[in-house]
């Protein structure tokens, strides 16, 4: 998993670092530059608070500002420090990603994936260097939460005041057929449910950091919110995400306060608190009737549907699968929609991604991507529980953000097992930022040791 990988060896031999700092004599006299991380954090904030309103194309330009602005830090960088196994994983990931574009059968549309999935990868290089700082961290976050509180408060007045549904969302042969789906600013309930996931983590982490009673207030108001929001979009599989969260962040605080808790709470903390969130999930499921009947269509198999959908859309994607096995079909939803219709059934052949992050990483990328893809995950969630258990030494109040953040990312992927809403810019930039979010608790000890 890299845990102790000797970065300084291959940084004395590579080239390629010998770049970083080659303007730092540059750095030491520009008045812009000591400033260069606060001015990272604003580029941040800045996506953060445009990315549920904008087009992707604004969005695109500004990842292009943040890509620009890593490269010039990283040039003026006297310190050198910034590299974590997190980021040797993520550039594997990257590399076959070029490689699956070279070897596209539509190289174009590949190319345009590539360029997309590139710039994201230049944004969480960018943060995973700017959430280092705490100050900034506190900061970023805060900005978050609170443009994801007017979103899911929007979301929760649709629902209230009626809103137009703007596709058919619901089984038109069922019960819900008439049913509200909210979606607030983002056009799509599925959407909303996805960006909603980070912020309900976040929230909860925000309650444990914030000092004083006014803020733990208010972040106890944006998790309500939050988890409000993401239950009125119907989203099963943003439902799902959001139980997932709940069990990872419930495991990370029992971890957290081991040391602390009594006997009896050590044995039975975690059983009981599943236990009181199961109970209150089947007490809903079980008398309020729009619940029940949405929870019961993701048994109902080709008799719902969305369901029907997923898997005809499913079975092409494993014949294109089939034929493009090793490197897949290039990176991207252009490429996706250039060579799905050749596999697709009638009436089909519309779909904008495989209804799978996971099925969508293996027809894009092929298995040899699909298995970087895991080892940067797992080694990921790793390195996040190794500084988890660094900072519950320090008891560093900090670590709640870790917590969300590994909590929120397992969120998104569960939500990817079933829906490819992953792949929009504001929820792929909330998945980035949590990765860069993990690294960024990389011990900074063996950071300065290594440089």
């Amino acid at each position: 998993m890299l845990f102790d990988l000797p970065l300084s060896r291959w940084r004395s031999s590579s080239y390629l670092h010998r770049l970083v700092g080659l303007l730092g004599r540059w750095q030491d006299g520009s008045f812009l530059l000591q400033w260069g991380e606060a001015i990272a954090a604003i580029l941040i904030c800045i996506i953060l608070v445009i990315s549920p309103f904008a087009s992707t194309s604004l969005i695109g330009l500004l990842l292009f500002a943040c890509g620009a602005f890593w490269v010039l830090l990283t040039l003026a960088d006297n310190l050198k420090i910034g590299m974590t196994p997190i980021h040797l994983w993520v550039s594997l990931y990257w590399g076959i990603s070029a490689v699956s574009t070279a070897f596209s059968p539509v190289k174009k549309a590949a190319l345009s994936g590539f360029i997309k999935f590139s710039l994201l990868l230049l944004l969480f290089l960018l943060a995973a260097r700017v959430l280092r700082s705490p100050r900034l961290r506190n900061g970023i976050m805060t900005v978050f939460l609170h443009i994801s509180l007017l979103v899911s408060g929007y979301g929760i007045r649709q629902e209230f005041k009626g809103v137009e549904q703007l596709a058919t969302w619901n089984d038109p042969t069922s019960k819900l057929a008439q049913d509200t789906r909210v979606y607030s600013y983002l056009g799509n309930p599925n959407l909303l449910a996805s960006y909603l996931i980070p912020a309900v983590a976040l929230s909860l982490a925000a309650f444990f950091i914030w000092k004083r009673w006014l803020p733990k207030t208010l972040a106890a108001i944006m998790f309500l919110t939050n988890t409000t929001c993401l239950f009125y979009t119907d989203s099963r599989g943003g439902w799902i995400a959001m139980m997932a969260l709940f069990f990872v962040f419930a495991l990370l605080l029992r971890y957290w306060w081991a040391k602390y808790l009594p006997t009896f709470w050590r044995l039975w903390f975690l059983p009981l608190m599943m236990g009181a969130i199961a109970a209150l999930v089947i007490t809903a499921v079980v008398f309020v009737e729009p619940l029940r009947l949405r929870v019961m269509s993701i048994f109902a198999g080709r008799e719902d549907s969305s369901n029907n959908y997923r898997i005809n859309v499913w079975e092409a994607v494993f014949k294109m699968i089939k034929n493009y096995p090793l490197v897949g079909i290039g990176p991207g939803n252009d490429a996706f929609k250039e060579i799905y219709p050749l596999y697709a059934q009638s009436g089909y052949d519309n779909a904008l991604g495989a209804y799978s992050v996971f099925l969508e990483h293996i027809v894009e990328i092929g298995y040899v991507g699909f298995i970087s893809f895991l080892w940067f995950i797992i080694g990921t969630f790793g390195q996040g529980l190794q500084q988890l258990a660094r900072l519950r030494e320090n008891r560093n109040l900090q670590a709640f953000w870790l917590m969300a953040a590994i909590a929120s990312t397992v969120g998104l992927l569960v939500h990817g097992l079933f829906d490819t809403v992953w792949y929009r810019p504001q929820i792929n930039v909330l998945w980035w930022l949590g990765i860069a979010a993990i690294a960024s608790f990389y011990d900074e000890k063996k950071l300065k040791n290594e440089a």
